[in-house]
């Protein structure tokens, strides 16, 4: 186990106080080719816990679970020509196998739209055979140039959702149903809070009609496209002949969309929580929610130990996840440890708390520790890990509240509000701006300040009239700020 967090160093080196977070809590370790990482333990159980809470909604939702090959022949890309474009300059290739030159490349996956719309257009007859709508979990590559661990890497994690329709209605209602459950995960499962919203054209998925996202706010106060819901339209039918005979004995394109979540969420997750002491975990997500540590002596009180293990099986019973830490170390070295790693509750128990039938806690997310008795204490520790819980939630919407800016109306005045926060050490946070619906409007405001519109909120703190650049009549009010 590593020291803990420099001081300060959120404030000061946000980068490198991740990059130290996620060591120290042992989430995982660099990979042998450039930009790839290993999922540790504790790190991939992040994503299962995510994994099943989704898995649960699309179940209640119909939909089930496939999986595509990873190769993908280059000939299935150029049948859309934007599609094409916007991932050829990340995409890897394969041109040789069992020593000879292939006829065709072949792409690694960046994304499944082509080789699951080539799979629909053989499966997808007849408007019986419809909706057709189905998810993977997949590994996926994208050759990026600078990465960080979990945010942003040549290999990651993800879940695609794809599904073909009779009609445009049914699509947009599936595009906008999942972008809702991904937000209300993102807000139950992992305790952010998320703008959900429209991206301007200049964002938009390749190939798509109109995407939509969750936007999340790091406590360096970047944004995360924490997930987005693509409206196809018939682009991909059409590409690649997702015909159905209709009831009329019509031959007609259905309607495509295409929804993802990726391990990306992870990263979020530690940006949104963490303190300066390393990961602070939200229950619903912690690999281990309490940690049992003995006090004092244990060779000398050999029944404080046995009193733990009972207890363990007891919470665990309980449905708690529990990890008893019986090491030879210090308890200070024990109690360092379960705070670098997040672990939300910690249970401190000796010869004194035997004697008075009680433990002592102490919530990661808190300063004081509390008593409580023993009789009844599952209970007890599952209350408070729900009000944890729901405060890191509230935390994180008064951090997002205090950080959004809805008085910067000109270029100018979000360039002067930059300067000032530069010199004042402080983060510029988000801005609430008006958009005049050009794409040169918003390649201005990018080329300025670096800042880049997240979306186009659907229920906004208030609306904007005047364009940020142009000084025109806003069409939009739109989220900027930096990304990552």
């Amino acid at each position: 186990m590593g020291k803990k967090a420099e001081t300060h160093l959120q404030e000061t080196d946000f980068s490198k106080w991740y990059l130290q977070a996620i060591q120290q809590g042992d989430l995982f370790a660099y990979g042998p080719v450039r930009g790839t990482i290993i999922f540790k333990p504790d790190g991939y159980e992040l994503w299962e816990r995510y994994k099943e809470a989704f898995n649960a909604r699309l179940q209640a939702e119909g939909i089930r679970n496939a999986y595509f090959p990873m190769l993908i022949p280059e000939s299935y890309f150029l049948k859309e020509k934007d599609h094409v474009e916007g991932f050829a300059p990340e995409l890897p290739w394969v041109t040789e196998a069992a020593g000879e030159e292939l006829e065709e490349r072949l792409a690694l996956r960046p994304t499944s739209e082509t080789v699951i719309g080539g799979a629909m257009s053989e499966w997808i007859n007849s408007y019986r055979d419809l909706p057709m709508e189905l998810n993977q979990w997949a590994n996926v590559f994208r050759w990026e140039k600078r990465t960080l661990p979990f945010l942003r890497t040549s290999e990651f994690l993800w879940q695609e959702g794809h599904t073909a329709h009779a009609s445009e209605e049914e699509a947009r209602e599936r595009t906008m149903t999942m972008l809702k459950i991904y937000e209300e995960l993102c807000e139950d499962l992992l305790a952010m809070p998320v703008y959900s919203g429209q991206k301007t054209p200049s964002e938009r998925f390749a190939g798509a009609v109109d995407t939509y996202s969750i936007e999340a706010m790091m406590k360096d106060t970047k944004a995360v496209q924490a997930g987005t819901s693509h409206y196809m339209g018939t682009n991909f039918a059409d590409a690649f002949d997702i015909k159905y005979l209709n009831s009329d004995n019509e031959h007609v394109l259905a309607y495509t969309t295409s929804w993802g979540t990726s391990t990306r969420l992870l990263g979020a997750l530690i940006m949104t929580h963490g303190d300066e002491q390393g990961l602070v975990l939200p229950p619903k997500m912690a690999a281990t929610q309490v940690v049992l540590i003995p006090a004092g002596n244990m060779k000398k009180n050999p029944e404080v130990l046995d009193r733990l293990v009972e207890l363990r099986s007891e919470l665990q019973d309980a449905g708690l996840r529990v990890r008893l830490d019986d090491s030879n170390n210090s308890a200070g070295y024990k109690f360092n440890d379960a705070e670098v790693h997040g672990v939300p509750l910690r249970v401190e128990f000796g010869p004194r708390d035997m004697a008075n039938d009680q433990v002592m806690i102490k919530m990661r997310d808190l300063d004081d520790k509390e008593s409580l008795r023993l009789e009844g204490l599952a209970e007890a520790i599952q209350e408070r890990l729900d009000t944890m819980q729901v405060r890191l939630l509230d935390k994180a919407k008064e951090f997002r509240k205090t950080h959004e800016h809805y008085d910067i109306d000109t270029l100018e005045d979000l360039k002067a509000h930059i300067a000032k926060c530069e010199e004042n050490g402080q983060r510029p946070g988000w801005v609430l701006a008006g958009w005049d619906g050009t794409d040169e409007s918003e390649a201005a405001i990018k080329e300025a300040t670096g800042f880049t519109s997240r979306n186009i909120p659907f229920d906004p703190p208030m609306e904007k009239s005047v364009d940020l650049y142009s000084g025109k009549p806003a069409k939009y009010t739109v989220w900027f700020a930096r990304a990552y």
